[in-house]
């Protein structure tokens, strides 16, 4: 449509930093072209852990336990085929990355639905856990910093679902791919607390918080016998990540431990004045909104307006051209909300705020 904003794809604005491009260039021109190892290159898989103990406190994954993949995505996959028979239930907290749920089912297992709420920020409390949890529950997705929500669970809430995960004896799939994206409080990985290393899945990437979203480089570190089987299905139908990704994966890590990670700074410190100016516009004309605390977007409701969420985007966009996600995409607990990414220019979104306040103020008429 001409003329009109997306606030709508999640995926960051700012192009990924010279230095890791030129790495990939020169190791093109210098014909590194091949296949690499199955698991990916060696540096890269020791750079890896080396990068999520210092970065993350997560010191139970070794490289021979971790595996470069085509994007968390293909993790994400990778797990879910690697550990679920025909009619296990997977826990999906929603709302939720869209792609959860259908990976579940692809994967042949069936995914449960837990509804995470604003009043408690967004987070997957005991109680609702231990109130999905049947004979048939093998895992939970735990992914945050949230998309869409940019919840955040601190060290002490994932410590208060642990018994109930230990009682019944769950997998975690923990998918921590904002890791570096939160504001104010440093990611806490489930992955770091103790004994938890040996039930969690971890998968992360490079997509968001280097902006290397179309190089589709992830990994993904796994306890022995789920790393064994993931390996297996990586081998026979992706072999492996392209080396020239993983160069330049290689040189995000490196020039990162050299410089103390300030590409990554800059894109939250940026990240966080958006989102500021989001929340404080969305409130301001009624438009009730969780202050996201991680992630690059916000979840604002609808309800006052009368609208449920996937009218109100279907008519922003058709009468003010912005187009926002809605909430039901990411399950039925997101239906009166609609999700706005700000992984875009300042001056975009405060054109799209224009025009998202004239249409709130049209229906209040």
């Amino acid at each position: 449509m001409d003329g009109a904003i997306s606030l709508g794809v999640g995926e960051p604005d700012f192009v990924t930093p010279w230095n890791v491009r030129s790495a990939a260039i020169r190791s093109v021109q210098r014909g590194e072209t091949q296949y690499t190892g199955n698991r990916g290159l060696p540096e890269l898989l020791e750079l890896i852990c080396a990068y999520i103990g210092a970065r993350f406190g997560i010191n139970g994954y070794s490289p021979d336990r971790t595996i470069v993949t085509v994007g968390a995505s293909e993790a994400i996959d990778l797990c879910l085929r690697a550990v679920c028979d025909d009619g296990d239930e997977v826990l999906v907290p929603q709302p939720c990355y869209v792609s959860y749920a259908p990976a579940v089912t692809l994967a042949g297992g069936v995914p449960v639905s837990v509804n995470c709420v604003a009043e408690n920020g967004f987070i997957l409390t005991p109680g609702e856990l231990e109130k999905a949890i049947t004979p048939k529950t093998k895992a939970v997705i735990v992914a945050y910093p949230n998309n869409p929500t940019g919840g955040v669970m601190t060290r002490e809430q994932l410590e208060a679902i642990i018994p109930v995960i230990k009682k019944h004896d769950l997998l975690v799939i923990s998918d921590e791919i904002y890791a570096e994206l939160t504001y104010g409080a440093k990611h806490c990985s489930i992955a770091s607390l103790k004994d938890m290393s040996e039930r969690t899945v971890l998968i992360n990437g490079f997509s968001k918080a280097f902006a290397m979203t179309g190089w589709r480089v992830g990994f993904v570190c796994a306890p022995r016998e789920i790393d064994e089987a993931m390996f297996k299905i990586h081998q026979y139908t992706i072999l492996c990540a392209p080396q020239m990704s993983q160069r330049a994966a290689i040189c995000a890590l490196k020039d990162g431990f050299s410089d103390g990670f300030a590409s990554v700074e800059q894109m939250r410190f940026e990240y966080n004045r958006r989102g500021n100016f989001l929340v404080n516009a969305f409130n301001s004309m009624g438009l009730n909104c969780f202050q996201p605390r991680g992630a690059f977007y916000v979840f604002p409701t609808v309800e006052s307006t009368g609208l449920d969420g996937e009218t109100f985007a279907e008519e922003l966009l058709k009468s003010r051209k912005v187009a926002v996600v809605p909430g039901s995409a990411f399950g039925q607990a997101g239906r009166n909300h609609v999700r706005c990414s700000y992984a875009t220019s300042m001056g975009q979104l405060a054109e799209a705020i224009d025009r998202i306040s004239q249409f709130v103020s049209s229906l209040k008429g």
